[in-house]
């Protein structure tokens, strides 16, 4: 029986899908995790400022248009919706008179889009509702029977489509200045979606915390700087590659790759500005990418943070002498943040392979308010399924191609970091010198005994599927121990200290749904899977 038990455990991390509703009450019990605001302000978890009629809940979402011209508020879900069965959309929404400008109308227009492509809304197909002022209303957008606007009018009607998987609100239009300010609550999907655990990755496996002073650790990075045939860098670039501390080193906490305009002599070349370009040695296959970065500034500096297959052949790279044998894009490349000076504040990552590269259309950005005057966390997450890139963990694209081959997606094997700052053609004249501060990187990886089930036999859970509360036994028990609720999207959403061998467990603030239990004892990692009712 226990042999059987180890088997099904193993089966269900491995292969469990379950139905996961799309709703959220603002107090604390939804399962959207990821609303973003673009060009608006938000906060999903504002005093309801209107406890009266239908809707005396305590908090709320505040939609503020401060005037700008596409403003909305957003999330996305993991997979797709599929509208052929269910296809309707409510939510309660309030606006006061005192709190708009302008003639716009008063509405709310629910738009479903392909968060997934660089420009998501050519996708759009959207439904408008009229809002009546100063009273709480429950709007229903029926994607079947509604009139509905496709911005493309050669797509199929929504029912018909399965690339929808972005919830976007706005507010009293677009292409307007008016300011308004909405209360959102109560939003829910009448269906389900079919959810398969994202995997979590929560084992450190390399960093790079640059403490110390000086040069860079070598044992980590490697300087490239041979010039490619032809004496200049791909792109167009002017800069030369250098290993001097004058362009990288670390001080402070932090590494600075420092860009600076000067005559430089190097294999025969003088350029006028001179960079640092670092090439991980340590690469890796799936996992997550975290670094805290502060970007340069000035027109014609293009930083970036990516990495390449390590099977690349491009001479000077640190891997191509060891595993070179594919050229590029064949070996894939993986832009987790691009940022261009004559842009600024706008960051993007980009996916570049057979399929699409130089141009490329794969990509997604954002614009990221400061991102040269102070530090912002850049995220890839790398699956057998998808990328997701974040900044300061709000998702801004996702790649997740339908078709996976060697042409879309050369990512099942090692790849490695760069970091560098190249300089465009147009480099501004009065530029002298900027750096890119790194202080940290981190690379995660799924813990090897997270994936693996019932090796501690002696746990139970009771009861499963549960109410309100849960009771863990553990007989040989380890004082302090912890366990880790996490949700299917990965996220860690209730963490207990086990004191006694029968430990009652409050679940109540969960909300109905699919979790994952991980025990975390000295020398093993055990996950169970939990039904809450």
């Amino acid at each position: 029986m226990r042999y059987f038990l180890s088997i099904f455990l193993l089966f269900i991390t491995f292969t469990y899908q379950a139905q996961s509703n799309v709703e959220d009450d603002f107090e604390g019990n939804g399962t959207i995790t990821s609303w973003f605001g673009d060009d608006c302000g938000i906060n999903t978890v504002f005093s309801n400022p209107f406890q009266t009629g239908i809707n005396t809940s305590a908090t709320v979402l505040k939609y503020s248009d401060t005037g700008g011209q596409y403003a909305n508020v957003r999330f996305d879900v993991p997979v797709n919706f599929d509208l052929s069965t269910n296809n309707t959309f409510s939510l309660k929404i309030y606006i006061s008179s005192s709190e708009i400008t302008g003639s716009s109308p008063n509405q709310i227009s629910l738009k479903l889009q392909d968060g997934t492509l660089g420009s998501p809304w050519v996708t759009q197909s959207e439904i408008v509702k009229t809002v009546v002022l100063n009273q709480w209303q429950t709007l229903t957008f029926d994607f079947a029977n509604d009139s509905y606007i496709n911005l493309d009018p050669n797509s199929s009607a929504p029912i018909n489509r399965t690339d929808f998987n972005r919830v976007l609100l706005q507010v009293n239009g677009e292409n307007n200045n008016n300011q308004v300010v909405a209360y959102i609550d109560d939003f829910l999907y009448d269906g389900t979606i079919n959810v398969t655990p994202e995997p979590i990755f929560d084992n450190l496996v390399w960093s790079d915390e640059f403490d110390g002073n000086g040069a860079i650790d070598s044992s980590k990075w490697f300087h490239q700087t041979q010039l490619p045939s032809g004496g200049s860098w791909y792109n167009g670039e002017i800069q030369h590659y250098t290993d001097r501390v004058d362009n990288s080193s670390v001080s402070g906490g932090s590494v600075k790759i420092t860009a600076k305009k000067e005559n430089y002599t190097n294999q025969g070349y003088t350029k006028q500005y001179t960079s640092a370009r670092l090439n991980s040695k340590f690469a890796f296959t799936y996992g997550k990418v975290e670094v805290k970065a502060k970007l340069p500034t000035g027109e014609g500096t293009w930083p970036a943070i990516w990495m390449l297959g390590k099977n690349i052949i491009e001479s000077g790279a640190y891997w191509t002498s060891s595993y070179g044998t594919t050229s590029w894009p064949a070996c894939g490349e993986i832009d987790i943040m691009e940022h261009w000076g004559r842009n600024q504040n706008y960051v993007q990552s980009a996916m570049h392979t057979p399929s699409s590269s130089g141009n490329t259309a794969n990509h997604g950005g954002r614009v990221v308010s400061g991102v040269s005057t102070g530090f912002h966390i850049y995220t890839l997450e790398w699956s057998t399924e998808k990328m997701v890139f974040k900044v300061d963990g709000v998702v801004h694209y996702t790649y997740n191609p339908e078709t996976k081959n060697a042409d879309t997606w050369p990512y099942d094997a090692d790849q490695y970091l760069l970091l560098n700052i190249a300089i465009e053609p147009t480099i501004a004249s009065s530029f002298t010198e900027s750096n890119m501060e790194i202080d940290y990187i981190r690379i995660y990886q799924e813990s090897t005994a997270s994936t693996i089930s019932s090796t501690l036999k002696e746990i139970s859970l009771y009861p499963n599927p549960i109410n309100d509360r849960l009771t863990i036994k553990i007989p040989n028990l380890e004082v302090g121990m912890n366990v880790n609720i996490y949700s299917l999207t990965g996220s860690k959403v209730k963490t207990f200290s086990i004191d006694k061998a029968n430990e009652v467990l409050d679940c109540s603030s969960l909300s109905k749904g699919v979790y994952f239990l991980k025990v975390n004892s000295t020398n093993k990692v055990e996950t169970f899977k939990i039904v809450k009712n």
